[in-house]
């Protein structure tokens, strides 16, 4: 038998082909049920036709459903009806994240400190790299770290290994932390809208390699950093959360990489957040993020 969820609240995401009605049915499920709603957020993208919801609530009364799959079960009808793509969890529901990177410590560090203090609501499942470098910070956190080196000659075999990770970890996102290896089609289309990557550069501006190098050869006056979802095209996905900082004629390169240092852990940390709390929603080439 199965536990009972936790009680406390509940999120339910959904998109859809908009139009009327979709949000008097769900409010109108909940009330029957006895959900007390603590929070809404909706959003109906009229270009593309589709609506987006998130909705928490509470249960009040000895009508409402004991299990989470009484729960699903009975708001079933309601998605039958509107052909929605939804999503029903516990609030409490912590995503499993499979964090890689490569040499830079930086947003490892600031993500494994944001869940070691209860931050960041994420289990992290482990730590994978190319290089070891990264493993005595990484187990001081308590955190598995897998080393699994990469050569022309055998990217194959090692993403064959880091899929087989991530699905051995029970993993549900991987998160590439400074990953400074461009991962191959079919393993982006495996973790299509489950791999996030941060960009160190304002997108779409200075893609690819060396983009401090570039944005000062340009004598730029904003720096930035980019949270997106990974895709085949190389820093073409949806992008999920972006910052910025002024600079001027005095910054040198190196002043450039340390400031970006920075942006680059916080727009990761936001865009991890924001996605295990279910406000993010994948809509064609771009987001909808219910802050």
């Amino acid at each position: 038998m199965n536990a009972a969820p936790d009680r406390s609240s509940y999120i339910l995401t959904l998109s859809c082909h908009d139009r009327v009605g979709i949000v008097a049915a769900v409010t109108g499920h909940l009330a029957q049920l006895g959900g007390f709603i603590l929070d809404s957020q909706q959003y109906a993208d009229l270009e593309a036709e589709r609506f987006f919801l998130r909705v928490e609530f509470k249960p009040t009364g000895e009508a409402f459903p004991q299990r989470l799959e009484e729960l699903r079960a009975g708001f079933a009808p309601v998605a039958a009806r509107f052909a929605l793509d939804w999503e029903l969890l516990p609030s409490s529901h912590r995503p499993r994240l499979l964090i890689a990177v490569s040499k830079g410590s930086h947003c490892l560090n600031d993500l494994l400190h944001r869940w070691q203090t209860g931050n960041l609501p994420v289990d992290v499942v482990g730590v994978v790299s190319n290089h070891p470098d990264l493993r005595s910070l990484t187990e001081w956190h308590g955190v598995e770290y897998h080393h699994l080196p990469v050569s022309p000659e055998t990217r194959q075999e090692q993403e064959r290994d880091l899929i087989a990770l991530f699905e051995r970890s029970g993993a549900d996102c991987l998160v590439l932390a400074r990953y400074m290896q461009v991962l191959s089609p079919a393993i982006i289309e495996r973790l299509a809208g489950r791999c996030i990557n941060i960009h160190h550069s304002f997108l779409p501006s200075f893609k690819g390699a060396l983009p401090y190098h570039r944005a000062h050869q340009r004598g730029v006056k904003l720096i930035g950093a980019t949270a997106h979802f990974v895709t085949s095209e190389l820093d073409e996905g949806p992008i999920i959360e972006q910052d910025v900082e002024r600079v001027d004629h005095r910054s040198t390169e190196q002043d450039l990489v340390r400031m970006g240092r920075d942006i680059e852990a916080r727009v990761l940390a936001r865009a991890v957040r924001w996605t295990a709390e279910r406000r993010v929603f994948l809509n064609g080439a771009r987001t909808v993020v219910f802050r």
